[in-house]
């Protein structure tokens, strides 16, 4: 029992010896620590305001602000550790290592988060546009630094790296998506009446966008028909819906217009006797 007592006077008095001998550095990288918390807090909001009154991108504002948070209170935290007279030296060669590591280790991350401060910056798309990327389209429904959030017209929700938003094709159709359609008529009918019958029935479709006026016309001449291309926009949200109702329109219109749609026909002759003996 005494050798214990003896053993807790001991670490006691180390105690005391040490607060008597460093009380006013502790309090000192106390006051600092403290002190940096606060400035940190204020310079983070004054960043973050300058940022957007000039009109920056909120989500590019609020990184560049929260960095900034971040480098002041490791700046006091250093100061701090050198109030208590330990070397910083080996921590910042330990920093720089697992820098390094992380670095190596999250390249496609990091390459996505530059992608994303790229768009942000450059901004060649924006939320409610609808592009078109990998052979994926979308309307984008969120941008992030690291990756960009797209919604088809049957409501999946597409995540896409933003890597590939740099340095590949990129087709921003904005609000609307253009419509392909063809279909052939035969040789001997009214050729341009059915032209205007099939842009008529384009323009009756309400989801059509007026603004880009459909066009249709001859597109080429197979064997049994002559085909007629028609291209008009919609909303991405109803892409394939005014597609198929277009289509069959443009097929009821065509018959009630008594225009033939001709499919494809072969002859067939069979020799006689006679003259396979010749």
């Amino acid at each position: 029992m005494d050798k214990e007592l003896e053993e807790v006077n001991k670490f006691y008095n180390i105690v005391v010896e040490f607060i008597a001998n460093y009380s006013f550095q502790i309090l000192g990288a106390l006051i600092i620590i403290i002190i940096g918390v606060f400035v940190s807090r204020y310079v983070q909001k004054l960043v973050l305001r300058v940022m957007i009154n000039n009109k920056i991108d909120e989500t590019l504002s609020a990184f560049v602000a929260n960095f900034v948070r971040f480098l002041v209170v490791a700046i006091m935290v250093i100061l701090a550790l050198g109030k208590l007279g330990i070397s910083i030296a080996p921590f910042i060669a330990a920093l720089g290592a697992i820098s390094l590591t992380a670095g190596l280790a999250l390249q496609g991350s990091v390459s996505n988060f530059a992608a994303g401060i790229v768009l942000v910056l450059t901004k060649p798309f924006k939320i409610g546009d609808t592009i078109t990327v990998n052979d994926v389209y979308g309307e984008v429904e969120d941008i992030k630094l690291s990756y960009t959030i797209l919604r088809n017209e049957d409501g999946e929700q597409i995540t896409i790296p933003n890597k590939y938003m740099i340095g590949d094709v990129l087709v921003n159709s904005f609000s609307y998506r253009v419509v392909e359609g063809s279909v052939g008529v035969a040789y001997d009918s009214d050729v341009e009446k059915a032209i205007s019958t099939i842009k008529d029935v384009v323009l009756s479709q309400k989801d059509v966008n007026s603004e880009n006026e459909p066009i249709v016309g001859v597109e080429k001449f197979n064997e049994s028909s002559v085909d007629i291309a028609y291209r008009y926009w919609v909303p991405t949200k109803s892409f394939f819906k005014t597609q198929y109702d277009v289509n069959i329109k443009v097929l009821k219109a065509l018959n009630s217009a008594d225009i033939t749609i001709p499919f494809p026909q072969r002859e067939i002759r069979v020799l006689g006797e006679d003259s396979v003996s010749k």
